[in-house]
């Protein structure tokens, strides 16, 4: 499977805008002032998380492998990570590190996926011919890593989407991966627990939801960097 990474011609020491309409509208000359206003505020009212996953899945579509190999590089602050954390300034590290494992999951795919369920949804997901979920001793082995760490568990998270790439499986929905741990600490969510539980519900029906069944699906033809 193919992950993918592109070249923009940007500047790389230009700090990019912020982004203040979405980057799938396009509003025309022809549409007047008026029309742009309305994309502008339908784009500010978005939730942060919608708005940083509109604004990645358009590096996917819009080919900006450059951005995507930046968002890849989680020790060095580039203009990529500090565009993800305006989205929500407040929580921009939880923003950072969602894009990076955006990017990890994205390496080489040409077109994006959106992603369903929580993370422990997704992590049901996980294995092979041998079974799935809580079946895989593998699967079951990092759910119970992630659900029983008190801080964010970014490295298995990192494992998670990359097992998951591995599988040919769809991510987890990343707008609500950014909400839920933005929420990690807060005891009346629930976060880890909850998880907990989407691993472990039986499917509601049968067969293996793959990433063509509720998201874009991810090309295996692909530019790699």
């Amino acid at each position: 499977m193919s992950i993918r990474t592109e070249p923009t011609g940007e500047d790389p020491t230009t700090v990019l805008p912020t982004p203040r309409t979405s980057p799938d509208a396009i509003v025309g000359d022809a549409e007047g002032p008026e029309s742009a206003a309305y994309g502008e505020r339908a784009w500010e009212e978005k939730p942060p998380a919608e708005r940083l996953t509109a604004w990645l899945t358009s590096l996917v579509r819009n080919r900006e492998y450059g951005h995507l190999a930046e968002l890849r590089r989680p020790r060095v602050r580039t203009n990529s990570h500090i565009r993800a954390g305006w989205f929500n300034p407040e929580e921009r590290e939880i923003y950072e590190q969602v894009a990076f494992l955006f990017a990890i999951y994205h390496r080489g795919v040409s077109r994006p996926s959106y992603g369903f369920g929580s993370l422990g949804d997704a992590t049901r997901r996980i294995g092979g011919g041998v079974g799935r979920g809580p079946d895989d001793p593998g699967a079951a082995r990092l759910i119970d890593r992630i659900v029983a760490s008190r801080r964010i568990p970014w490295r298995h998270l990192q494992h998670a989407v990359a097992r998951l790439r591995a599988c040919d499986q769809a991510p987890p929905s990343w707008a609500e991966l950014a909400d839920d741990l933005t929420r990690w600490n807060d005891r009346k969510a629930r976060v880890a627990y909850r998880w907990a539980v989407d691993f472990h519900t039986p499917a509601r029906r049968t067969g293996t939801a793959s990433k063509n069944d509720h998201t874009a699906a991810t090309s295996k033809k692909g530019t790699t960097k």
